[in-house]
């Protein structure tokens, strides 16, 4: 299996206990270049570096990422192979896009992740300042998602986006605590806990 391990903004000390483990647990731990090596050294020192260039050229970014990907699916198809992540593997990452490429070369392999300390939560702490209200982040694409915090009414709120061109809803509930649900599209229920966010997808 493959787990993705978001290891935060550069402190090794912002992993989770769950990160540390698992990094220190792998068959194999592969990072995206020298600086997620520096991050992890305190809990391992063998990983291998994979290349994923900083270029607009996305032919070469595929090319790589398909490498990257016959590297990782041996390790990962008999054992466990974990890639580290600077900051949340799913915030704005390369592991979607290698998710895509194992489901095509290497579509028995598994997959998951492991959240990290994202760059928009280390920001605020780095600059002293609290986050609150709405709040806009993007990285300069048109806007083709919206996630909304404590949804109390998650079915009246999906039909309402869907007036705005949002067509693909997930809500989660309590997420990582014993009782946590997941809803998706037409089982969203009419009311939902306070610890909940939904995604809104076009």
């Amino acid at each position: 299996m493959l787990v993705a391990v978001g290891i935060g903004p550069g402190d090794p000390e912002l992993l989770t206990v769950k990160a540390v483990r698992l990094i220190r647990e792998a068959d194999q731990v592969f990072v995206p270049g020298n600086v997620a090596k520096e991050i992890i050294s305190p809990y391992r020192e063998d990983p291998e570096v994979l290349s994923f260039p900083m270029t607009d050229d996305e032919d070469y970014i595929k090319k790589c990422i398909e490498d990257n990907a016959d590297k990782i699916a041996p390790v990962a198809k008999d054992g466990l192979a974990v890639f580290c992540i600077l900051g949340d593997p799913n915030f704005y990452g390369t592991f979607g896009r290698l998710c895509e490429i194992l489901d095509k070369k290497h579509p028995e392999i598994e997959y998951g992740s492991v959240p990290g300390v994202s760059s928009i939560t280390a920001f605020a702490s780095a600059a002293g300042i609290s986050l609150n209200g709405g709040i806009e982040i993007s990285d300069g694409s048109e806007n083709n998602c919206k996630i909304l915090l404590k949804v109390r009414k998650p079915k009246q709120k999906a039909e309402e986006l869907k007036r705005e061109g949002y067509r693909n809803f997930i809500l989660a509930e309590k997420m990582y605590m014993e009782d946590q649900k997941i809803y998706q599209n037409g089982d969203l229920p009419e009311e939902s806990a306070y610890f909940s966010i939904l995604f809104a997808g076009k």
